[in-house]
This record gives C-alpha cells, sequence and structure tokens, in this order.
C-alpha cells in the first residue's frame, strides 16, 4: 500500500517533463509556425514595460552550456529545490532520469520556476549521457568520495553537465561509469555529505561564480536562442497569450 504522503509518478513527471523553448509547437497557430519575432510583436502591448525589461535581463544571464541532471530520485521536494537553485542561477536546462517508481511527497515546491525552463525526461542514463556528449558536454558526477576533485580546484567554465544522484543510493553503476570526472564539495566537518538539494546548490553556486570569474558574466545565449526563449517566456507571461495570437493570426484583430 503506497504511503499516504506519496507522490504520484505523474506528479513527478508534471514536475520534470515540459516542452522545450525549441519545440516548434510553441509557435504553431492555424497550420502556420510563426517566427519568434512575430510571437513577441503579438504579445508585446499585453506586458508592462517592467515585465518586458525583467524578461531581457533575465536572457541576459541564461545559458544552455550548463546542464542539470538529476537520476532516481525519489523526494519531489528535492528535485523542486535543485530545479530552483538551477534557475535561479541561470541555468536553463534541467534532464531528470526517470528510474524510481517510489517518489515521495513534500511541500517544498520550484516556486514556478521549472515554468521558465527546459526540463527533460529520460527513463535512462545511457540515453540521457548520451545525447549530452552528443551536444558537446563535458559529464561531470557531483560525488562525496575522496577521489574526486574538490570543487574549488575544478575548471567548470566550459559546456559541462553535473549529474546529482539518488538521496540514498547514489547514481547508478552505469552513469558513474560513463562521466568524464567527479567533483566534491571540501568538508571539514564529521557529516561525509550533505542533502542532494543543499549540494547541487553550493555545486552550481560555484559553477556561475567560476563563469563570471571567467566571462565577465555567465549568460551566453546565441541570438537564435535568445528569440526562441523569449517567445516563450512571453507565452507564459500573458494571460491567454494562445488565444490572443490564434486571434490575430487568424485575422480577428
Amino acid at each position: 500500500m503506497p504511503h499516504p504522503n506519496a507522490a504520484t509518478p505523474e506528479e513527478m513527471r508534471a514536475l520534470i517533463a515540459g516542452r522545450r523553448t525549441d519545440d516548434p509547437t510553441w509557435f504553431e497557430y492555424s497550420g502556420e509556425v510563426l517566427a519568434p519575432s512575430r510571437i513577441v510583436e503579438l504579445l508585446t502591448g499585453h506586458l508592462t514595460e517592467r515585465r518586458r525589461t525583467e524578461i531581457e535581463r533575465v536572457l541576459d544571464s541564461r545559458t544552455l552550456d550548463v546542464g542539470v541532471v538529476v537520476e532516481g530520485m525519489v523526494d519531489l521536494g528535492n528535485v523542486s529545490a535543485i530545479m530552483r537553485s538551477a534557475e535561479a542561477f541561470g541555468f536553463q536546462m534541467v534532464h531528470a532520469i526517470d528510474t524510481s517508481n517510489a517518489f515521495k511527497r513534500s511541500r517544498r515546491t520550484t516556486r514556478g520556476a521549472d515554468k521558465w525552463m527546459d526540463r527533460y525526461r529520460w527513463a535512462d542514463s545511457e540515453s540521457c549521457l548520451s545525447s549530452l556528449r552528443d551536444d558537446g558536454f563535458h559529464i561531470l558526477l557531483a560525488d562525496a568520495s575522496q577521489d574526486a576533485v574538490p570543487l574549488d580546484e575544478a575548471d567548470l567554465t566550459g559546456k559541462i553537465a553535473i549529474v546529482f544522484g539518488n538521496e540514498r543510493d547514489g547514481v547508478s553503476s552505469v552513469t558513474r561509469s560513463s562521466v568524464d570526472g567527479s567533483i566534491r564539495i571540501p568538508m571539514d566537518g564529521f557529516v561525509e555529505s550533505l542533502n542532494v538539494s543543499v549540494a547541487a546548490s553550493i555545486v552550481l553556486h560555484e559553477v556561475h561564480r567560476q563563469r563570471v570569474a571567467r566571462y565577465g558574466r555567465s549568460g551566453d545565449l546565441q541570438p537564435s536562442d535568445r528569440d526562441r526563449i523569449r517567445a516563450v517566456w512571453y507565452l507564459k507571461s500573458v494571460r491567454e497569450a494562445e488565444a490572443i495570437v490564434r486571434r490575430r493570426v487568424d485575422g480577428g484583430g
């Protein structure tokens, strides 16, 4: 019998699975795929200048060159907290390897962070890591092992994906044998590990810090990616945005 506080697989998957900003269905209306600039043009008048300025500010700090990967997590709250940290530091992509069927509910939420991110769900580790590697990502495992490179000694400024494992068991043997390296958070106390969402926040802050130190800022979206993400965010920011766009496309003014 499921625990009364257990989250359903549907709840977890609703959190971690969503349309990416490069999904063409975002811009398809009445059989026509609109350019992102057209979406922005149609919706600009429905956003305040303050909101438009805020969107541009966040786009300035966004990057697709840092991927956050969670494998086999069972605590909905930890996944939510990791996504919230990733969004706060400007990392657009979260990948979840969905290998657990025993999810735990939590009162913690993403505070809407997932609304602004690209969320990928994978059925197995091999597919996720292979896709990331094909896209040019250097894959690192966040690990408590003393064999791992201390966080402050690792170069985290390239195109990297960082894997965080199950709260109890860590990552699978497949993932451990597939990553390009491991990093750890130096600790001086008696405890040997941190809660995974706390560890993720520390690691992602260091990634952000190093990127800013090297490049002057963390954000580095290409113009086409920036245009696409801006259009999606406009659609997410305007009430009844799809109805407005569809009406304009159909000639309804």
